[in-house]
């Protein structure tokens, strides 16, 4: 919901600013059709009293787009508002077709970008979604949130089409394409409806699986006449679900924007709620119907037949007269709006009501609390904060605090554990967004049970394993379909048991003749491809395939014929791996080296504990990062050149990649300009810095092509770092590296301030890095 406007409404004069003026609405949902292709039983426009939607043509008519458009721009210019925002809705939106989608986003930005910038979205339930239109809503700036309600089983207990058939996978499909880097842009968020039929904890991560920028999680549409199902009879189960959520959001380090919890939040510190559903900010929307009628908020379809109804449109009225109407207006007034025991309520100025369409009863009308109020007030007794820490605002996951701190180039400890909280996160909610399939799979079916037991028994032998660099990797690739490996969820879950020590039995993928435990290491077999049996016992495991067996015990001296272990080393309380056998650490673009011989493996452990040594000891502001991050180095082939490189991966978060290096001194400038990209990557995995639709690249001066923004920002931060560990080495070599470095870091950072490109949260990152080298001499 916007901000209240300057024209706020006086009580007693409702939906009129203290000159007598109407109080302007910057808000419009426009319904561009009124059929749907799903035939879900909770929904507001079908399945409730208003059956409003049966006269109503099935798409607007490009006339009736016409003159709403000029009725908003006529009322935005009349008001001078800086900006409304226009949603397209239904039905669902995109039974209007691409060319119908593209004519109507054009006409709306030809008639009101003159007067109002326009914020431009739509709600679909994203099953007609197509590479054609996402073009279209990409050319026009279109945000699209789309609806889901958790995983298959979530999503499908009321999302389904007439003939009962699933939405889930058409959904999922929607969404991938959204994530692609060419439509990203257009990608606003999910929104998903509560059940308490459905886990909380399970919907949270298969809806963050999908890597959302926002989320936003609504209570089912109920009143007084109609109330809520109370599930097992609890008072306020609806709370319950959602402080659930909460909780679990909390410890993932709130990785992403929850548009209820956020605001919850931000009205607990004094601040503004961004939610109708909850806060005491005026309600400036208004309906427009496929034949131009004005009607006020849809969700009063589910009180009584006509509800939403006003007698106005657009051919007769002006938005003025719909703002005017009493039941608009009195959405707009705030505290005056509110029934006697909303008024009296301690926490009224949080709850604010809740959403008006929630309040109705027969007989009074909307003089009501809302049928959610008692777990609308246990859930905002819950999601507080105390007054000394406001929460950070919801432009990124991370925060500001994070980010400047971010920006010098280091990491305190604090902010390093927030980046790898949102991995953590982010790792699991693939797994679950995986989960469907898998259970389906017969192969890696033992294994999802398996791991999801274990994460109750055991949680910290199933966080050991995940925080395997190439788990993730794994399962961003199989939710890609680039590599489609569900049954290596058997080996995934197999390290869990090992951890915890719980006996198991699975069977598990034989791949180039191994079978890979992660954060273990690899058995080599006879069998080329094919499939084992891994038996998991309290002090190991054994593998067989066919007549073959290989048993190991962890940690033992003398290894078994064909058992390839990881080489570890002690790292801020875990173990940095030295990681040559597993089967998706070949993901850098440059040749990984093969198993290391015994002798080549400790010169390289050797050398990794004196770099990483030498880093605390030298640049102790890049340790905290190197520790928590590094979880594994990746050995690569040496460069035919001579030339000693290194990568970094966001999909393997945690890994690094080198060729061989003389000396620990080289290597320790490899691990801090590696572990730079690294949390960057973790920085716009939950932040936008720059403008991902602009095309305009910028020249730097260690590359010769032209870079994309957000190569240029990938190199600065690194090279941030790099000139600074040179800045602390003695020497005539070092300082003319340095300086180096640093010349290029200013130049470049020059350009990226100058090219127009960088979000604000992106503009006040760099301008911290600016500040940073600045401050070395």
């Amino acid at each position: 919901m916007s901000p209240p406007s300057l024209l706020r409404s006086e009580p007693g004069t409702p939906g009129r600013d203290r000159a007598g003026r109407v109080a302007p609405l910057s808000q419009y949902v426009l319904k561009l059709t009124s059929r749907c292709d799903l035939a879900c039983d909770h929904c507001y426009v079908y399945q409730h009293p208003d059956q409003s939607w049966r006269r109503q043509p099935h798409v607007m008519a490009p006339s009736t787009v016409s003159a709403t458009a000029r009725r908003i721009a006529e009322h935005a210019a009349a008001h001078r508002l800086g900006a409304v925002r226009v949603v397209l809705h239904g039905g669902e939106p995109l039974l209007a077709g691409a060319d119908r989608l593209d004519a109507t986003a054009a006409e709306l930005r030809r008639r009101i970008e003159p007067v109002a910038r326009l914020d431009l979205r739509m709600q679909s339930n994203g099953v007609l979604l197509t590479p054609a239109i996402a073009d279209v809503l990409v050319a026009h700036d279109v945000k699209v949130g789309i609806s889901l309600d958790g995983d298959l089983a979530a999503n499908d207990r009321h999302r389904r089409h007439a003939n009962g058939a699933s939405s889930h996978a058409a959904v999922r499909r929607a969404l991938a394409l959204l994530r692609r880097p060419a439509y990203r842009p257009s990608y606003a968020g999910i929104l998903c409806t509560v059940d308490l039929a459905n886990d909380p904890v399970r919907v949270y991560e298969a809806v963050l699986a999908e890597q959302p920028p926002h989320v936003d999680f609504l209570l089912p549409h109920a009143n007084w006449d109609r109330p809520p199902e109370r599930g097992d009879g609890t008072a306020t189960p609806y709370a319950d679900w959602l402080l659930a959520v909460h909780r679990r959001w909390l410890a993932d380090g709130r990785p992403v924007p929850i548009r209820l919890l956020e605001s919850l939040l931000a009205t607990a510190a004094g601040g503004a709620s961004r939610t109708e559903a909850v806060g005491l900010g005026p309600a400036d929307l208004v309906v427009v119907e496929t034949d131009g009628t004005f009607e006020q908020v849809d969700s009063l379809k589910s009180a009584f037949d006509g509800a939403a109804a006003t007698g106005l449109d657009v051919f007769r009225h002006r938005v003025d007269d719909a703002a005017a109407h009493p039941m608009i207006a009195v959405r707009q007034i705030g505290l005056a709006g509110l029934c006697a025991t909303c008024r009296a309520c301690p926490v009224v100025h949080r709850c604010g009501g809740g959403l008006f369409a929630h309040r109705y009863r027969s007989g009074n009308g909307f003089d009501n609390p809302s049928v959610y109020c008692a777990d609308l007030r246990e859930l905002i007794d819950a999601v507080s904060v105390p007054a000394a820490e406001p929460p950070d605002p919801p432009t990124d996951a991370l925060g500001p605090a994070v980010l400047d701190d971010l920006g010098t180039g280091y990491g305190s400890d604090d902010s390093v554990r927030q980046m790898v909280a949102v991995h953590q996160a982010m790792v699991r909610a693939l797994l679950v967004a995986l989960s469907p399939e898998a259970a389906a799979d017969p192969v890696a079916a033992p294994g999802w049970e398996l791991l999801a037991a274990l994460d109750v028994t055991a949680p910290d032998a199933v966080r050991a394993v995940l925080a395997h660099p190439f788990v993730r990797r794994w399962a961003q690739s199989c939710r890609d379909a680039t590599e489609v490996d569900l049954a290596y969820l058997g080996c995934v879950a197999a390290a869990a048991a090992v951890h915890a020590g719980v006996e198991a039995e699975l069977v598990v993928p034989v791949r180039d003749g191994l079978v890979n435990l992660p954060t273990f290491g690899a058995v080599a077999l006879d069998t080329v491809d094919g499939d084992a049996s891994i038996s998991v016992t309290a002090d190991g495991f054994a593998v067989r395939a066919g007549r073959q067996r290989v048993a190991v015990r962890p940690g033992d001296a003398a290894d078994p014929p064909g058992w390839r272990p990881v080489r570890r080393l002690p790292l801020g309380g875990h173990h940095l791996l030295l990681e040559d056998t597993d089967p998706y650490r070949d993901c850098y673009g440059l040749p990984v080296a093969p198993r290391l011989d015994r002798v080549t493996a400790e010169r390289w452990t050797r050398r990794l504990e004196r770099a990483v040594h030498r880093v605390g000891a030298e640049s102790a502001g890049y340790a905290p990062g190197l520790r928590a991050l590094l979880r594994a180095v990746v050995p690569l082939r040496p460069d035919p050149t001579g030339r000693q490189r290194s990568a970094a991966a966001g999909a393997a978060f945690g890994a690094v990649a080198v060729t061989p290096t003389p000396d620990d001194a080289a290597l320790a400038v490899l691990l801090v300009h590696e572990v730079q990209h690294l949390k960057l990557d973790a920085v716009l995995d939950v932040a936008d810095l720059f403008d991902r639709t602009d095309p305009r690249t910028l020249t730097v001066p260690w590359r010769d092509d032209p870079r994309p923004v957000e190569g240029a920002l990938h190199g600065v931060y690194a090279h941030l770092a790099v000139a600074d560990v040179w800045r602390t080495r003695p020497g005539p070599a070092a300082a003319a590296h340095h300086r180096r470095y640093r010349d290029w870091t200013v130049e470049a950072l020059e350009a990226l301030l100058g090219l127009g490109a960088l979000t604000p949260t992106g503009d006040r990152f760099v301008r911290r890095m600016r500040e940073t080298v600045d401050g070395w001499s």
